[in-house]
């Protein structure tokens, strides 16, 4: 007892586990990661400690520059587009299947929803297929349609590679946005709709006047979801494009910049400490995007929670 009040033992009995798996899996290695981006080798081979060395190179030094430069500013545009595209579409389809008068709506969802649990591999090596010039089907469909002169190579233009990735990868994630407005969309009181009704606030008209912006919290949450999924995003380029992220690095990101310096590839001699302050740097991105997102709009929107 303390103060009274009994002490409940059983929550950190049941916690216990996944604290420890996490602490084991994810903060040691974290931790681990940020204090390897402060080290460096010397002369002799022999590993010491250099400070912010690293990640003044990283910034400063056009050699490494250059290339996080490039691998952020596509990251960025990575995740603009989901943004502009994933989830308006994922808050659209999920106000079409929460209507009454759809039929089949369960399937529906299943159906858009099928491609999230995909693996990776599996979605890269058939998006190459799909728009390959040589034996894709692209460019059939497009001719079945009168469309066909719209066909390019887009995996092998750099001003269109980075875009059609990022398009296959909001065609792999839609189903998640969906799903959470859906379930959003749900949660809203029938005595709220009711009393728009009665008002004539019925169809789409109900739904930009009452409903968006009391799913607004959930489009919050979904946005820093998107935000961090993208700047860890790694799978889908490497897959698609390979390590060297082609062509001429157009749809090279953090994840497989991360990922050549660290373990290396072909000519390219692995470098742990220098990826390390890479990995460094992107926590720092990710943790920035989540600090504005709960202090700066996360604490406006809770207004709109029942």
């Amino acid at each position: 007892m303390a103060g009274g009040r009994p002490i409940r033992w059983h929550i950190a009995v049941f916690l216990a586990p996944a604290v420890a798996v996490y602490t084991a899996l994810m903060i040691i290695p974290l931790f681990g990661t940020l204090a390897q981006s402060l080290m460096n080798l010397d002369a002799t081979g022999e590993r010491v400690f250099v400070g912010l060395a690293n990640f003044a190179r990283l910034f400063g030094d056009a050699l490494w520059s250059d290339a996080f430069w490039n691998a952020l500013g596509n990251n960025t545009w990575f995740f603009v587009i989901h943004m502009l595209v994933q989830n308006p579409v994922g808050i659209a389809l999920a106000a079409l299947l929460s209507s009454p008068k759809l039929r089949m709506a369960a399937f529906y969802r299943t159906a858009i929803f099928i491609p999230t649990i995909l693996s990776f591999v599996i979605v890269g090596f058939v998006w190459k297929l799909i728009l390959s010039p040589i034996w894709g089907i692209a460019p059939g469909m497009l001719d079945a349609v009168g469309l066909k002169a719209l066909f390019a190579p887009w995996l092998g233009k750099e001003e269109y590679a980075l875009t059609a990735l990022a398009l296959v990868s909001v065609w792999q994630f839609v189903g998640i946005p969906m799903m959470l407005i859906y379930a959003a969309l749900l949660s809203i009181p029938d005595e709220v709709l009711e009393a728009a009704e009665m008002d004539g606030i019925t169809g789409w008209s109900q739904f930009w006047k009452i409903k968006l912006p009391l799913i607004l919290p959930s489009i919050g949450i979904i946005s820093i979801l998107t935000f961090v999924g993208n700047f860890n995003a790694f799978d889908l380029i490497y897959v698609a494009q390979g390590a060297l992220a082609g062509p001429d690095f157009s749809t090279d990101i953090l994840g497989t910049f991360l990922y050549r310096t660290f373990f290396g590839f072909q000519l390219q001699i692995g470098d742990p400490y220098m990826g390390s302050a890479i990995a460094g740097a992107m926590f720092g991105i990710i943790l920035v995007g989540v600090c504005v997102y709960l202090f700066g709009i996360q604490t406006r929107l809770r207004r709109y929670q029942f």
